[in-house]
């Protein structure tokens, strides 16, 4: 039998549940399908961004970007489609047997191209009609409330981390957790806690740099059951302030993401030994403070004070966090 050629055009913007369920339909009526991501320079996400979602989504399909400032609507230019059919002619020189959309403009690209419109998951205009109401505005416009239409792809990447960050025994470990239940999602503990409890607290320089890589392999895990925030009681920005008050340097800058948000908190709480801190003295702990001020400074992060008193402190972080 001849090869049956499948085309879908669209501008995955982001890729939510009714593109992926529309693609992979035409995956399963196709032998070959061409994916196009078309974009325009001005898109609030970047063409280049959404072609890699999509290769990450459909492995076995043809899947090639598009970033010109063409006419969007047949409205727009009396050109719209020799302009229109001459891209796809570009992008897929070979015969198009079928042109899978769910919207009605496939049925006339069909025509244009010379293949069969195969409507999937048609459009209806309205959230009551699932995810075939889905359009990419409205995912854009509220993430969360739609998160659970992305695929993980797209999670992964929009995931906003906010990491708290200050001295011992300020109640970063309780203040995560109070977040995540009041957000529903999870918290990503501190790392160097149970490696000190682990492997004792005779540490040297390499445990820090051990320390550090463990967290940010702990925050990126958390990233696929999280909802759209993921809280973390510390990064590795942490661990390089530790670093520096434990053995006087700072840690190599490192090859990990900063989060989106730092939470800090001043060190107003009295001093608790668990037996895995170091600083009780007024003096050491006010210098650790500096330090983890300083190395928020220096990388330039967006960080709020949590100066509130402590039991207002969740709704501040809360306020606090809503920015994202």
């Amino acid at each position: 039998m001849p090869t049956k050629r499948g085309f879908v055009l669209g501008k995955f913007m982001p890729p939510h549940a009714g593109h992926v369920s529309l693609c992979r339909a035409a995956e399963s009526m196709a032998d070959e399908l061409t994916i196009l991501v078309c974009s325009l320079p001005s898109d609030p996400i970047r063409g280049e961004q959404r072609t890699k979602w999509m290769e990450e989504l459909f492995p076995d399909s043809r899947v090639v970007g598009m970033c010109r400032d063409v006419p969007q609507y047949p409205e727009d230019s009396e050109q719209f489609w020799p302009i229109w059919q001459a891209i796809v002619q570009e992008f897929h020189p070979e015969p198009i047997d079928l042109v899978f959309a769910g919207e009605e403009y496939g049925h006339t690209l069909a025509a244009k191209v010379g293949g069969k419109f195969i409507p999937i998951l048609r459009e209806e205009g309205a959230e009551s009609a699932g995810i075939a109401g889905l359009s990419g505005t409205m995912v854009r416009d509220d993430p969360a409330k739609h998160w659970r239409f992305l695929p993980f792809p797209v999670r992964r990447d929009w995931v906003k981390v906010v990491a708290l960050h200050g001295v011992e025994s300020v109640g970063k470990s309780t203040l995560s957790a109070q977040l995540a239940k009041r957000l529903s999602t999870i918290w990503v503990e501190e790392h160097g806690r149970a490696y000190c409890e682990t492997h004792g607290v005779d540490l040297a320089p390499h445990d820090l740099e051990v320390i550090a890589a463990g967290q940010q392999a702990t925050i990126d895990a958390a990233r696929e059951w999280s909802g759209p925030t993921v809280i973390s009681d510390t990064d590795w920005l942490m661990t390089s302030a530790w670093s520096e008050m434990l053995f006087g340097q700072k840690l190599a800058d490192q090859d990990y993401p900063l989060a989106d948000l730092y939470l800090y908190l001043p060190p107003d709480l009295p001093w608790i030994d668990d037996g895995t801190r170091f600083f009780a003295a007024h003096a050491e702990r006010s210098r650790f403070d500096e330090i983890c001020r300083e190395v928020l400074q220096q990388h330039d992060v967006k960080f709020v004070t949590l100066d509130a008193p402590p039991d207002a402190r969740l709704e501040q972080a809360i306020e606090a966090i809503s920015s994202l």
